[in-house]
């Protein structure tokens, strides 16, 4: 019965978190803001009034200049890189496969600072990161291709390393190099991840690669299952493996290309929510992948909350995903073990 009831019930509830997620989104910041407040700027026709056109001002300007851009930005990112997440671990039949498996954050990230260091516009720096991370993943599958004889899935990840540790390097010899004064700043706030800078246009480069690399996910998401059975068996069953593990690798990528291009590098969440998405729902990929879409756009908008609110000044979100993220994955561990 309870389990009937949990069945039941869990859905509902993922969407209860995720807006209330939303709700203290909006009403938390360095300006305070009530519900009624946020009820009269996107429902005019309400019967809540301000004091003043004054307050309704400066409203509009903290609730759908800044406050927005940065939820549709968090919701963005946390649906993103969890998706993604899920996907590499369901191909990769890992748990501890992220998306910067492939060297997609190293690629993007190499990509972000070559721009900061050569003094590139905004969104010419956004286009190198997003370029970079597609590059690095093109370089890793392209290893992975010389290397025929040995397990491909094995050879991917070993190859994602490898490349993910040279391109790394180069960003530590940047960082190095880059003006103290102008340019490390910068660098290491990109390099940490947040959104204090996303703007609406951001957003609207980044959402088709998004549904794009989301739409073949969806699509395929009965098939996946069949990647976690080895591959001689899936490929009985009329499965061709080394074709929808292209078509994986493509996807999941763009997600996480688009998104670390304007966010930076954040890490754990790709990790973590499809771990909590899994004791939740299970392994069948139909329920886990929406399952983590909504936890991982809640978790990410939670944080960026906490990010821009904690403190006077804003703390990067890369930092608060990995004090948070890695002891919940010992957690997580932990369960796991008792539940064996």
């Amino acid at each position: 019965m309870n389990s009937i009831f949990w069945r039941i019930c869990r859905w509902p509830l993922f969407v209860i978190l995720l807006m209330a997620s939303l709700w203290l989104a909006l009403v938390s910041g360095s300006y305070p803001v009530t519900w009624g407040d946020v009820v009269h700027i996107f429902m005019p026709a309400s019967d809540h009034t301000l004091g003043s056109n004054a307050d309704t001002q400066t409203l509009e300007v903290v609730l759908m200049q800044i406050r927005l851009p940065r939820i549709l930005a968090a919701l963005l990112v946390g649906a993103a890189l969890a998706c993604s997440g899920a996907a590499y671990q369901a191909m990769f039949r890992n748990p501890l496969v992220s998306p910067d498996i492939l060297g997609v954050s190293a690629g993007a990230g190499l990509g972000a600072v070559l721009g900061i260091v050569m003094g590139f516009t905004p969104s010419a720096i956004q286009i190198m990161a997003f370029s970079g991370g597609l590059l690095a993943v093109l370089m890793v599958y392209s290893v992975s291709t010389i290397l025929k004889r040995h397990d491909p899935v094995l050879i991917l990840v070993l190859a994602g390393v490898a490349v993910g540790a040279f391109l790394s390097a180069f960003i530590s010899l940047l960082t190095i190099l880059a003006d103290p004064y102008s340019e490390l700043a910068s660098i290491t706030f990109w390099l940490l991840g947040g959104l204090g800078s996303v703007s609406m246009s951001d957003l609207y480069r980044s959402i088709p690669f998004i549904l794009f690399g989301f739409v073949p996910l969806v699509l395929l998401r009965w098939r996946i299952n069949l990647l976690s059975l080895p591959d001689d068996e899936a490929q009985a069953l009329g499965l061709n493996t080394k074709q929808l593990r292209r078509i994986l690798i493509l996807a999941a990528t763009l997600m996480t290309a688009s998104v670390v291009s304007f966010a930076g590098v954040i890490a754990w969440v790709g990790l973590i929510v499809p771990h909590l998405a899994r004791l939740v729902v299970g392994p069948v990929f139909s329920r886990l992948m929406p399952a983590a879409i909504m936890l991982g756009a809640a978790f990410m908008l939670f944080t960026d909350t906490i990010a821009r609110s904690a403190s006077y000044m804003e703390i990067p979100l890369g930092v608060l995903t990995s004090l948070v993220g890695a002891p919940f994955f010992v957690l997580l561990l932990l369960y796991g073990r008792r539940s064996i």
